[in-house]
């Protein structure tokens, strides 16, 4: 099992929310930090846009890893509660943990699009306003 960041807890998911502090602002740094073109000459935009992925890279990675980490560890539960219940088929305390385990592994697996969808902007974003000045290397 992927051990999970310490400032994750699967029980309380909205940390996620700090976690995305960076996509959230993107536009409010690309507006600080990288230059217009009458500024051009006073900033190093190339670097500027270059730390500013990097951070953005490696904030996408750990909230990604930290998202799978909580569904292989919940999918275990899930898993471990339903060969409880068919031992067990009438325990209805056994039932609602079931359930309420196997409701929390839906809302982590929709968070995977929610990731999705924040990358893809603030990606879209930080290319807008740093292509001229940066090209970030190429995924294989």
């Amino acid at each position: 099992m992927m051990q999970l960041p310490p400032s994750l807890n699967c029980l309380h998911f909205e940390v996620l929310k700090v976690m995305r502090t960076i996509d959230d602002r993107i536009v409010h740094a690309l507006n600080t930090t990288v230059p217009t073109v009458s500024f051009s000459g006073k900033v190093d935009a190339t670097q500027t846009c270059k730390q500013l992925y990097e951070s953005m890279m490696e904030a996408h990675l750990s909230r990604d890893k930290a998202i799978k980490a909580c569904i292989a560890q919940t999918s275990e539960v899930v898993g471990q509660l339903r060969e409880q219940r068919a031992k067990d088929n009438e325990n209805m305390a056994l039932i609602k943990q079931l359930r309420k385990e196997q409701t929390k592994l839906k809302l982590m697996q929709s968070e995977l699009n929610v990731e999705e969808v924040v990358n893809d902007r603030s990606l879209k974003v930080f290319n807008e306003r740093c292509r001229i000045h940066y090209t970030p290397p190429k995924v294989k």
